[in-house]
């Protein structure tokens, strides 16, 4: 299957000479002199690598048919990751090196939407954020409350974060899992 350089959109994955790459941002150049083209950067979905590249307009490229599935973490296997299928309760092994980074903030029970291409699995994907309990930090010391200041706190899954002094250990605190950084406080 493939799709025209004109109708790219973000988030797309394309297979280009037997590599699957998403597109991050694409942009339609009509210079004076010559013909139009399509100027993009495109994301490795195994390497993470992102490449800039330049197709002519008009021309086709292959289109890769990606299947996202809402997935349940169940437990780690060694170097695998269990996810069961949330409609047919089909059990999946995922490498570790697919879900990568996302690993850090998976706790048992935890949905994910895991991208499917061609029977294998090649990305797992969480919400914005997550609520992780705290399970050592530093205690906080009564009137230690300077504006600002943080300390370093460990999560169920092993993350290590820096939280305002008024954390302590058994709290729930909410993570953005982009950027790996501390949101606020969950009661």
């Amino acid at each position: 299957m493939s799709v025209s350089t004109n109708d790219l959109k973000r988030g797309m994955t394309l297979d280009l000479d037997g590599i699957l790459f998403q597109v991050v941002e694409f942009q339609h150049v009509k210079p004076g002199k010559g013909g139009a083209f399509v100027r993009t950067k495109l994301r490795n979905v195994r390497s993470g690598a992102v490449v800039d590249r330049t197709f002519n307009a008009g021309v086709n490229v292959g289109l890769a048919i990606v299947e996202r599935k809402e997935m349940q973490f169940l437990y780690r296997d060694g170097a695998d990751y269990v996810f069961m299928d949330a409609g047919t309760y089909d059990q999946h092994q995922v490498p570790s090196s697919v879900v990568g980074e996302m690993g850090d903030y998976l706790t048992e029970g935890a949905t994910a939407i895991v991208a499917i291409h061609a029977g294998n699995p090649i990305g797992v994907e969480l919400s914005a954020s997550v609520v992780l309990r705290v399970t050592s930090t530093d205690p906080g010391v009564k009137g230690d409350r300077v504006s600002g200041a943080l300390k370093p706190a460990t999560l169920e899954t092993g993350l290590v974060v820096q939280v305002p002094l008024f954390v302590n250990e058994g709290d729930s605190v909410k993570v953005d899992t982009r950027t790996g950084g501390y949101l606020t406080r969950e009661k």
